[in-house]
C-alpha cells in the first residue's frame, strides 16, 4: 500500500500514549492560547492538561521559527500499521469547525529514456485519520489534483481500493491558440473527494508508454514530474488560475481541510440529555449538529462572540454592534442591547435606519385618526365574533369526538386495558395523530382498497411506519362488540399475523392501526408481472402456505376465545421483505360464537373463496376458513385466479377445474410449470389429497387448520430433503394416495362448486 515500514515502530511507540483520557470540565486559566501566530481555542489545548481529551491535544514545537503547531492522530488499533503521523496545522476555526493541515504532495519524476528516476514512496505523502474520533477529511472543502502530463492520478484507501482520480493530458506547442481553463485536464486535472474518507494514499501512473493507440498530441510537451495530492479547494483555485506553471519539479506541501466536532454522542439532542458531558457551556451558546459524521459543535448565539465551550466569564460575550458599524450598519441612533442592537431614525424621521431609509414623519390628521379608530373598532368586533364562532365549533367538535369515543366502546376498552395490565403496546390514537401520519389521508398514501375499507400508509412521530385502515360503515350490533373484540385482537402475538397496534375511536367508524408489511400481498406477488412466478421455487410456495396455515391455526386453537377470520384469500396475506407470510385484514373476522344466539345473520366474504356450507347456513365456523385456505393453496400452486370470468363457463371456477381434473387424473396439468418441474408424483398425490379434503362440500369432512399446518410443514420438509424424510416416515410415504384412490374417494360434481365473481364481496341477509 505504499506505507513505509518504519510506521510499525511508530505504532508500537505511540500505542500506549494515546489511550483515552477523561474530558476536562473547564480549561485551566494558565493554558497557552497561541502557538506562534495560530490561535489555539478550547476544546483544543497545548498539552494533555489543557485539551478536552487526547483527541484535541496539540503540540507547539518551538524548535522552529515561527513555532509549529502539530497533532498526532490516534491509532485505529494498538497493532495497526496504518498509523497516523504528526501533521502541521496552519489554522483552527471554532466558528467553522475546521482545521487546516499541511500534507506533502506525492511526486514521481523520470524521463522517456531511463524511465522512473525518483518517487516519494519514502516520504509521508499519505493521510491517516483511522483512529481519530475528532477529525474527518472534509469532502466539501477539498479537491483531488493531478499535476503533470500525461498522467493518471488516483487515491487509494487503507485497503488499497480506488477512491477517486482524474487524468491529465498534454497539448502541442501551439496550445496558446486555444487557451485551456484552469486545471481542467490539460497539464492539471481535479476531482471531488467522496465523503467518509479517513485514509488516503496518492499515486500516479504515466500514460502513453507502449500504447500505440494513444493520441500523439497527448504526448507532446510532457512534464518531467507528476504529482498527486488532496488540497483545499480555495488553494487549488487560487494556485491554478489563469495560466499557471504545471511543469514543476520541486517538493511542496499543500493545505488539507479537516472537519472536527465533539463526537462522543450522535447529535445535539443526545448531547443535551447528558448535562455533565454537554460541551456548550456558555449560557449564550447554541448547539449545531455535525454535517460530516456523528457529533456536534457549539457556536455563540447571534449577537455574541467568544468561546462557547467555556463558562460565561471566558465564554460568549455580548457584541457592542454600535462600535463596529462597518459590520453592523446604522444610519441613525444606535443603541446596543443584549444579543443585538437597535437602530432608530433621528427624532422627526421614520423609516429603516439600517438601510439609510429615514424620511420626515407625515402629519397624522384628526380625520385620519377617526377613520383609523373606527376601522380598528370594526375589525376588533369582527375578530371577536369570528373567535367566538371558532370556539363554539371547537367545543362542538370535541363533544362529537367524545360521543363517538363512547359510542365505539372507548371507555370499556380503556377499562379492559387497565384491568388487563396493558395490551402489549396497543394504543388508542387521536384523530390528529393519524391525520399527521397520513398527511390528512392523502390519495398518494393509499396502499389498497378492499371490501371493508381503505388502507393508508402512515408514519408516526417516532418514525415507525404503519398501515392505517379506515373502515366502511359498521352495524350497530358490531359497534357494541367492537371494544371487546379489539382488546382480544390486540392480544394476538404471532410472527405470521399482522400485529394490531391500536385504533382511533373519535370518529364515526373506528380506524385501525396495523404494523406495516413492505412487500405487498400474495395476490399481487403470484399474479403480478414481477417477479415472474415461474421463478418462485416450490419450497418458497410451501413455506408461504405453511406459515399462513400456522397463523390461522393459532387464531383457531390458541387465541382465547378462538378467532375466525372469515375472509381468507391471497389478497389478505401480506409478504415482508424476506417473503414471510403475514395474515391480515380482520374486517370480516368474528370471535367464535359461544351459543346459537350468536350465529351470524349476514354472509360476508369474497366470491371464489366462500365456503358453500357457510353460504347456505349463514354460520361461520373454523372449517369455513379451512375451505377458503384450500382455495389459497390451490391458487398459489397453479397461478390461476379463484374466478376467471373471461373463460368458458366450466373453467371459471378454479375449484371446479381442480376437482374435475382430479377425477380425470389430469390435475398435474393444472399446476404451474415451476411446480410441475419440482413436484414428484408422491408429493402431488399427497397435496391433492389434502386439498380435496379442505375443499369438501361437507365441513365436517375438512381437516382442522392445525392438521393442515402440520401436513404442509411435513410436505415442505419432504421437498427439501426427500431422502431423509423417506427414512423417518417410510410408512407414511407408502400411504401417499394413488390417482385411482383419489378418483374413487372424491366424486365432485360440476354444480357442487360455486361460480362467483372473484373481486366482489358477497353479502346475504336472512
Amino acid at each position: 500500500m505504499g506505507v513505509v515500514a518504519s510506521l510499525a515502530l511508530v505504532v508500537l511507540l505511540f500505542g500506549v500514549a494515546l489511550s483515552p483520557a477523561p474530558a476536562s470540565a473547564q480549561q485551566p486559566a494558565d493554558c497557552p492560547d497561541r502557538c506562534g501566530n495560530i490561535s489555539v481555542p478550547y476544546p483544543f489545548g497545548i498539552g494533555a492538561r489543557c485539551a478536552r481529551d487526547f483527541g484535541y491535544e496539540l503540540v507547539c514545537n518551538h524548535s522552529y521559527k515561527p513555532p509549529r503547531l502539530t497533532f498526532f492522530p490516534p491509532l485505529p488499533t494498538p497493532t495497526s500499521i496504518l498509523a497516523g503521523r504528526r501533521l502541521n496545522l496552519v489554522s483552527l476555526s471554532l466558528a467553522d469547525g475546521e482545521a487546516v493541515a499541511l500534507v506533502n504532495a506525492y511526486r514521481e519524476c523520470g524521463n522517456s529514456t531511463t524511465g522512473l528516476v525518483s518517487n516519494d514512496r519514502n516520504r509521508t505523502t499519505y493521510l491517516s485519520l483511522l483512529g481519530s474520533a475528532t477529525y474527518r477529511l472534509s469532502a466539501a472543502r477539498n479537491r483531488f489534483v493531478t499535476l503533470g502530463c500525461p498522467t493518471l492520478g488516483y487515491l487509494s484507501d487503507d485497503r488499497g481500493y480506488y477512491v477517486t482520480g482524474c487524468t491529465s493530458v498534454c497539448r502541442p506547442s501551439d496550445w496558446n491558440a486555444v487557451p485551456p481553463g484552469a486545471c481542467t485536464g490539460v497539464g492539471c486535472c481535479q476531482s471531488r473527494v467522496p465523503p467518509n474518507v479517513s485514509f488516503y494514499e496518492p499515486s500516479v501512473q504515466r500514460l502513453g508508454e507502449n500504447q500505440r493507440s494513444f493520441l500523439a498530441s497527448f504526448l507532446e510537451n510532457t512534464t518531467a514530474c507528476r504529482y498527486a495530492f488532496v488540497a483545499e479547494d480555495g488553494w487549488v483555485e487560487n494556485t491554478y488560475r489563469g495560466r499557471p506553471e504545471f511543469n514543476r519539479t520541486d517538493d511542496f506541501a499543500v493545505p488539507v481541510v479537516l472537519d472536527w466536532a465533539i463526537r462522543n454522542v450522535a447529535n445535539c439532542d443526545a448531547a443535551k440529555r447528558n448535562e455533565t458531558g454537554y460541551m456548550c457551556r456558555s449560557a449564550n451558546s447554541d448547539c449545531v449538529d455535525s454535517t460530516n459524521g456523528v457529533g456536534y459543535r457549539c457556536t455563540c448565539s447571534q449577537g455574541y462572540e467568544g468561546n462557547p465551550y467555556l463558562l460565561d466569564d471566558r465564554g460568549c460575550k455580548d457584541i457592542n454592534e454600535c462600535q463596529h458599524l462597518d459590520k453592523y450598519p446604522c444610519y441613525g441612533v444606535c443603541t446596543n442591547v443584549l444579543g443585538g442592537y437597535k437602530c432608530d431614525c433621528h427624532p422627526g424621521f421614520s423609516g429603516d435606519a439600517i438601510k439609510n431609509d429615514c424620511r420626515p414623519k407625515d402629519k397624522f390628521t384628526l380625520a385620519l385618526k377617526v377613520v383609523t379608530g373606527v376601522s380598528v373598532g370594526v375589525f376588533l368586533s369582527v375578530f371577536m365574533c369570528f373567535w367566538l364562532y371558532l370556539g363554539l365549533q371547537k367545543r362542538k367538535l370535541i363533544r362529537t369526538r367524545q360521543r363517538f369515543f363512547e359510542q365505539n366502546g372507548g371507555v370499556i376498552l380503556q377499562q379492559q386495558m387497565h384491568s388487563g395490565g396493558g395490551a402489549g403496546g396497543f394504543k388508542i390514537f387521536s384523530t390528529e395523530e393519524l391525520e399527521k401520519a397520513t398527511n390528512n389521508f392523502a390519495a398518494d398514501r393509499v396502499l389498497g382498497r378492499g371490501g371493508h375499507g381503505v388502507v393508508y400508509k402512515g408514519v408516526l412521530d417516532d418514525n415507525m411506519m404503519v398501515a392505517i385502515k379506515k373502515s366502511k360503515m359498521m352495524e350497530a350490533a358490531q359497534t357494541k362488540e367492537f371494544a371487546r373484540e379489539m382488546f382480544i385482537l390486540s392480544q394476538i402475538n404471532h410472527r405470521n399475523v399482522v400485529k394490531l397496534l391500536g385504533c382511533c375511536l373519535e370518529v364515526e367508524v373506528p380506524v385501525l392501526v396495523y404494523e406495516f408489511v413492505s412487500n405487498g400481498t400474495l395476490y399481487h406477488y403470484i399474479h403480478g408481472k414481477e417477479p415472474n412466478v415461474e421463478d418462485i421455487a416450490l419450497d418458497t410456495r410451501l413455506r408461504i402456505a405453511a406459515e399462513s396455515a400456522e397463523a390461522l391455526s393459532y387464531m383457531h386453537s390458541s387465541a382465547s376465545p378462538p378467532i375466525l377470520h372469515g375472509d381468507v384469500k391471497t389478497a389478505n396475506i401480506l409478504l415482508d421483505d424476506k417473503l414471510n407470510a403475514k395474515v391480515s385484514d380482520f374486517g370480516a373476522s368474528k370471535l367464535a360464537p359461544t351459543d346459537e344466539a350468536e350465529i351470524a345473520t349476514l354472509v360476508q366474504g369474497t366470491c371464489g373463496y366462500l365456503d358453500p356450507e357457510y353460504l347456505m347456513t349463514c354460520q361461520l365456523t373454523d372449517k369455513s376458513d379451512v375451505y377458503s385456505f384450500g382455495v389459497v393453496v390451490l391458487e398459489l400452486l397453479t397461478r390461476k385466479k379463484a374466478l376467471y370470468l373471461d373463460g368458458p363457463e366450466e373453467d371459471r371456477s378454479l375449484v371446479s377445474r381442480f376437482t374435475t381434473s382430479v377425477k380425470a387424473g389430469r390435475h398435474r396439468e393444472l399446476l404451474d410449470t415451476q411446480v410441475r418441474n419440482e413436484m414428484d408424483d408422491e408429493m402431488l398425490a399427497e397435496i391433492a389429497h389434502l386439498l380435496m379434503r379442505c375443499l369438501s362440500m361437507n365441513g365436517e369432512e375438512r381437516p382442522t387448520m392445525k392438521e393442515v399446518a402440520e401436513r404442509l410443514e411435513r410436505l415442505r420438509r419432504y421437498q427439501q430433503h426427500p431422502w431423509a424424510e423417506a427414512d423417518r416416515n417410510a410408512e407414511e410415504n407408502q400411504s401417499l394416495l394413488s390417482m385411482e384412490q383419489l378418483n374413487s374417494n372424491y366424486q365432485f360434481r360440476q354444480h357442487d362448486v360455486l361460480d362467483l365473481e372473484e373481486v366482489s364481496t358477497y353479502t346475504f341477509s336472512l
